[in-house]
């Protein structure tokens, strides 16, 4: 149970569909405010009631559309609560922004990630809860704690409710030598086969050539990966797969961006589906391409605020799916 007379849960007034289901679970309800935009694009933004000595929770999701937007205003909302003497502030930031932005990949590059957990830092949050970060070293960018969940038992809970019948058929996939750790992980703890696609990138988002590694011959292939962005890698490797005798391809991300001609890969492609989780809000394309379905997490993102509120340890959550 959730003390309600010493938790508020904040969440933006657009895309709030994760933090309702959050709020629904926990049975409490989202502290009223007001975020909206001057005529010259400023953010204005208020608490409707009082959040004094108070443990806040931010549920934002700012992984797609004006990211730099949702930044700002979820700075603007860290603010406002340390101004109004909150006693703890955590953003719960299922998708982190900047996070493949983790590192100098060439000379006078920023490390924009860090640059994130600065501005988080500086703005007055306490403590950060994200999901399946891009690289796990981001933890390290921050002076504050990070608990960083992962989406696994979830995706678990899917294939198992929807694709274990014929066990024998199914193999799990890594689109690259990146995903290996985590396609072997779901492999191991679903008594499975994994295979892998190694890709040469011309540049980004733009892959040159695949080269498949292990036997998939009328194997059901579930590709898994972090981040769906554009979509074309996903396309390229159901074609490779189906190519090498694959009787079906689906996959499963965790984010998915699912940004510039992504609905159109999606529908060209020989995908018989892409699940996403719901830690960015695609509900819109889901209106327009048959093949999206999606995974809740907002069980997860709840346990993990009622575990952090009353002193409870998290780890538990990165193994097991919550009762």
């Amino acid at each position: 149970m959730v003390a309600t007379n010493s938790i508020k849960l904040l969440a933006p007034d657009i895309h709030r569909n994760l933090a309702e289901l959050v709020s629904k679970r926990l049975s409490m309800p989202l502290t009223p405010c007001k975020l909206k935009r001057d005529s010259n694009n400023e953010i204005t933004f208020s608490i409707g009631e009082s959040v004094r000595d108070q443990d806040i929770f931010i549920i934002t999701q700012i992984g797609s559309g004006n990211v730099n937007n949702k930044v700002l205003e979820l700075l603007i909302m860290i603010n406002a609560c340390k101004t109004a003497s909150a006693r703890r502030i955590t953003a719960i930031i299922p998708n982190f922004p900047y996070a493949r932005q983790d590192r100098k990949d060439k000379s006078r590059a920023p490390i924009t990630a860090k640059l994130v957990a600065d501005m988080l830092t500086t703005s007055g949050c306490d403590h950060v809860i994200t999901m399946d970060l891009h690289a796990s070293q981001i933890q390290g960018f921050f002076d504050i704690p990070v608990d960083n969940l992962y989406a696994e038992p979830s995706v678990i809970r899917y294939i198992q409710n929807n694709y274990m019948k014929n066990q024998q058929d199914i193999i799990m996939i890594s689109p690259d030598a990146g995903g290996a750790k985590r396609a072997a992980s779901l492999a191991d703890r679903l008594d499975l086969n994994f295979a892998l696609i190694h890709k040469e990138r011309a540049k980004a988002n733009e892959v040159s050539r695949m080269v498949l590694v292990g036997d998939v011959t009328n194997k059901i292939c579930i590709i898994v990966d972090d981040m769906a962005d554009t979509c074309g890698t996903l396309a390229k490797a159901a074609e490779v797969l189906l190519e090498h005798g694959a009787s079906k391809v689906l996959a499963i991300v965790t984010h998915g961006l699912l940004s510039g001609n992504a609905i159109n890969n999606i529908n060209n492609s020989k995908l018989d589906k892409v699940v996403c989780t719901n830690t960015v809000p695609f509900e819109e394309k889901m209106e327009i391409c048959s093949k999206l379905d999606t995974i809740d997490v907002s069980g997860v993102l709840a346990e993990a605020i009622r575990r952090l509120h009353n002193g409870e340890s998290i780890s538990y959550l990165f193994k097991n799916y919550p009762l």
